[in-house]
């Protein structure tokens, strides 16, 4: 009989016989597997999720018939690679990988993978005294950025009846425009952080002050918690030498004030929808990460939001209580499909729910104020997002600050529904993750200050840990310091941002319901597949386009345009001419499109994979020959 094995690295067939034992059966299965896969650790499951788990070592003397399997029936595999082990049986010798390994690899100050002591995604090894000179004519900001620049940001006051003594045309201390880091402004219209134009005006009038003539400095600076590199005093590099010169001062944790994005805002619900339809469907979590564009907010002083156009969710192995990414293999492709649309990656968006079990679809509240809201662990990799997309900005002595990398969480509320919430981290926390200063902990509400010390009690050669402090209101309500060591809150490193939908929602992407298949779903049994693309298209069995009511619409799914990108048809500019028809829905360019070669070639692709085959001639050709001959055949059947 034959059985369907679907596991992280796709899904196999194999043949076996309903007396074969397992033992047999992963004989085979070593044949259509990687040669890195342990077996030791390899598992059966009838679920995706949520299933029975069963060891293959455990149950080898077990028939495969013996736990009802049939001819064509699906199981679900999960295994580690030899080459991702450590502290288990592997198969063969262990490689070491070439990529750093990031400080989310060890749990509660024990490592759970390769001990190899890196500091995660590390920059070029430069210092924070190699500053770039002018940033101001040199650096390449955003059009937004630019634009915000040039805006006045003063928040306009109407004249006040009761104290203003002036006339209509005149202007005093009680009606004169607010700064746009004005506190009390703020606090009357429960904005809880600055934005991040606004604390530029802040820091900026106390930096520079044009009226005594002095030269104009940079306000803007990034944290830097590592050992400088080429110390002007002389002595050998660290770890061989140190000084007060190059060595990271004491770091003071306080929760941030600005903000470097102050909303989102998702395009239209259906993004939300598709993304919790994997959950409803199998119990296991989901992560996507966001497309879109920034544009002013204007409810904030000066402010910026994100908006999301599209969700496009990467290789990943889905869990109940998480995920699991696999190697995204055509990352830069997508960023590039994206770019063609006039978007750019924004954030990561990830699902934690689960049902309550009263039937009534509400979930639990896992996250709240008695909580968490964002664990350590989810800390860590946020950070190592938002180091990988860094803000470029000419206010700054290095050329960037920050980052506009957005997340959003889909969890409960307290009332049982499902909410979204959006954050970043601080960039605090982003240079101590990057400095390997910190790592997760098995408690969520916690993060755990590293030591100097390797495992086996060496001194460490690849990290410099300076004193960690932080503030907090003690019983007494007075604010005091307490050393970080060996732990601190994780509300230190958050910043929070609001979220929502627009009241008329204008998508980019305007393809009708319910549009094409999200990629990387196959553990449902949604492929993304040419039929797909010809149903979608409204391609006919001659190969022609048949009218319908969506038009050029039809193509204006991002999903669609990703899955025509990496069938490798189109050129460069058939492709962005195809993307320009996607998002603009001129119905000129459309008719450009249908006139190139590589929409011909689609199209008869499409054409040659629809085709049916013919069907068999009937028995009866139209002279009766065939109807006497079948009635003699019919009649010599006799029944004893």
């Amino acid at each position: 009989m034959l059985l369907r094995f679907r596991g992280p690295d796709g899904m196999v067939r194999i043949t076996v016989e309903p007396a074969d034992t397992f033992a047999r059966l992963g004989e085979k299965l070593s044949e259509v597997l990687p040669a890195t896969v342990d077996f030791n650790t390899l598992t059966l499951s009838n679920q995706p999720a949520g299933g029975e788990i069963k060891l293959l070592k455990e149950i080898a003397r077990h028939r495969v018939s013996a736990i009802g399997l049939g001819h064509g029936d699906m199981v679900f595999i999960n295994y580690k690679h030899v080459d991702s082990l450590s502290n288990g049986n592997s198969n063969g010798d262990t490689t070491t990988s070439s990529h750093p390994l990031s400080s989310t690899n060890r749990l509660n100050g024990h490592a759970i993978l390769p001990t190899e002591d890196l500091p995660i995604d590390p920059p070029p090894m430069t210092s924070p005294s190699e500053k770039i000179k002018n940033p101001w004519e040199l650096v390449k900001q955003s059009a937004l950025d630019d634009r915000l620049d040039k805006l006045n940001g003063k928040i306009p006051r109407k004249r006040d009846v009761k104290m203003c003594r002036h006339g209509e045309k005149g202007m005093c201390d009680y009606c004169m425009p607010l700064e746009p880091f004005n506190a009390d402004y703020l606090k009357e219209r429960k904005i809880k952080n600055l934005s991040f134009h606004s604390h530029l005006r802040k820091i900026n009038s106390a930096t520079n002050k044009p009226e005594l003539g002095s030269s104009f400095m940079p306000p803007l600076t990034e944290p830097y918690y590592r050992v400088k590199r080429d110390c002007p005093s002389g002595h050998p590099q660290w770890p061989e030498g140190i000084c007060t010169k190059c060595q990271p001062s004491a770091i003071t944790l306080q929760p941030q004030t600005f903000r470097m994005v102050d909303h989102v805002e998702f395009a239209t619900p259906s993004l939300i929808e598709n993304l919790l339809q994997f959950w409803r469907a199998s119990g296991a979590q989901r992560l996507g990460y966001l497309y879109g564009r920034y544009t002013e907010y204007t409810e904030v002083p000066l402010g910026v939001k994100a908006i999301v156009e599209a969700i496009y969710e990467p290789p990943q192995v889905g869990e109940v209580d998480g995920v699991t990414l696999n190697e995204w293999e055509n990352e830069k492709e997508m960023d590039e499909v994206a770019r063609l649309c006039g978007l750019e990656r924004i954030g990561v968006i990830w699902t934690d729910l689960v049902d309550s079990g009263v039937g009534d679809g509400s979930v639990i509240c896992k996250r709240h104020i008695d909580s968490y809201y964002l664990s350590s662990l989810e800390v860590a990799f946020v950070a190592r997002l938002q180091s990988q997309f860094p803000k470029p900005t000419k206010w700054s002595d290095t050329g960037r600050f920050g980052s506009n990398f957005v997340t959003c969480v889909v969890s409960g509320d307290e009332s049982g529904q499902i909410t979204i919430s959006a954050y970043q981290v601080s960039n605090s926390a982003v240079e101590m993750v990057r400095a390997d200063i910190v790592e997760p902990s098995a408690d969520p509400t916690v993060m755990l200050v590293r030591n100097e010390e390797e495992d086996d009690g060496s001194e460490s050669r690849t990290r410099y840990i300076p004193e960690v402090f932080y503030r907090r209101i003690n019983e007494y309500g007075a604010s005091v310091q307490e050393n970080a060591k060996p732990s601190f809150p994780v509300e230190y490193l958050l910043v929070t941002l609001t979220h929502g939908f627009p009241s008329d929602p204008k998508p980019l992407f305007m393809a009708e319901a319910p549009g094409f298949p999200v990629e990387n779903r196959a553990v449902l049994g949604q492929d993304q597949e040419l039929k797909t693309v010809s149903d979608r298209l409204g391609v006919d069995k001659d190969g022609q386009l048949r009218k319908t009511s969506e038009g050029v619409l039809a193509v204006s799914d991002f999903h669609l345009l990703c899955f025509l990108h990496g069938m490798g048809i189109l050129n460069k500019e058939e492709e962005a001419l195809l993307c320009r028809v996607a998002t603009q829905h001129d119905l000129a360019d459309g008719y450009q499109l249908l006139s190139t070669p590589g929409w011909a070639t689609l199209l008869a692709i499409l054409q040659t994979t629809g085709e049916r085959p013919p069907k068999r001639p009937s028995p009866d050709d139209g002279d009766g020959s065939n109807t006497e001959r079948l009635a003699k055949r019919v009649g010599g059947v006799r029944l004893d």
